[in-house]
């Protein structure tokens, strides 16, 4: 006789909708860690490297994001495996990564996603403006 073990995953998902203001990107990575760190049903809570990673990863996004395009939403996902952060905004630009420089005041943010992020995209939305999304494993 075989039996069937089923597997539930746990994850949980939320999205924020940020205006086109400085202290936005503040506010982005205080509902991120909040939202990380909590444990519930859902989702273990967790550490406080993949929690200070996420955040690094959010602030760069959203500065980025309204910077460029404006207001902004953030999406975030977690799973036993992954963190996803997505931030989508209306700029009619495609962000990219830059080449570094030493001197160069500005210009980091996403080669530091790059680094950071198991997986990394960028993506055109329908209607315009981009989706920026990466994956940090846990």
């Amino acid at each position: 006789m075989r039996t069937r073990r089923r597997t539930h995953r746990r994850s949980a998902r939320v999205e924020y909708v940020l205006p086109d203001e400085a202290e936005s990107v503040g506010r982005a990575r205080k509902l991120t860690s909040q939202f990380l760190a909590r444990p519930d049903g859902r989702t273990a809570g967790l550490g406080a490297e993949h929690i200070g990673d996420a955040t690094l990863i959010v602030s760069e996004l959203v500065t980025n994001a309204t910077r460029h395009g404006g207001s902004c939403r953030l999406r975030l996902h977690v799973s036993d495996t992954q963190v996803t952060v997505e931030v989508y905004d209306g700029s009619p630009g495609r962000p990219g990564v830059r080449p570094l420089t030493t001197w160069g005041e500005s210009g980091r943010g996403l080669a530091i996603v790059r680094c950071l992020a198991q997986r990394f995209d960028i993506d055109r939305v329908d209607g315009g403006g981009n989706r920026v999304r990466a994956v940090l494993a846990l």
